[in-house]
């Protein structure tokens, strides 16, 4: 899969987990989580979507540095790897 097939399907899951109205034309990598108005416990429903999503499982503590857009296609890059 790449890069820009993960970050379509993660934009795709975020549009799902949000509860926040976000245009989403606007996300860019570079976009923080938080700017998506993902909290500690929204958080918690993304992270179940990205797993479903691309079918693979990780603790939310894994996520802890994670801060951009960015940073989760890069993580979801090295998960899929394995």
């Amino acid at each position: 899969m790449t890069r820009e097939e993960i970050l379509g399907q993660l934009r795709k899951a975020m549009k799902e987990s949000s509860t926040e109205p976000i245009n989403w034309d606007t996300v860019t990598e570079d976009t923080t989580i938080g700017e998506l108005g993902f909290d500690s416990l929204s958080i918690l429903d993304l992270i179940y979507d990205v797993q479903q999503t691309f079918g693979i499982e990780f603790e939310a503590e894994e996520l802890i540095n994670v801060n951009t857009v960015s940073e989760l296609t890069e993580f979801l890059e090295e998960m899929l790897k394995a």
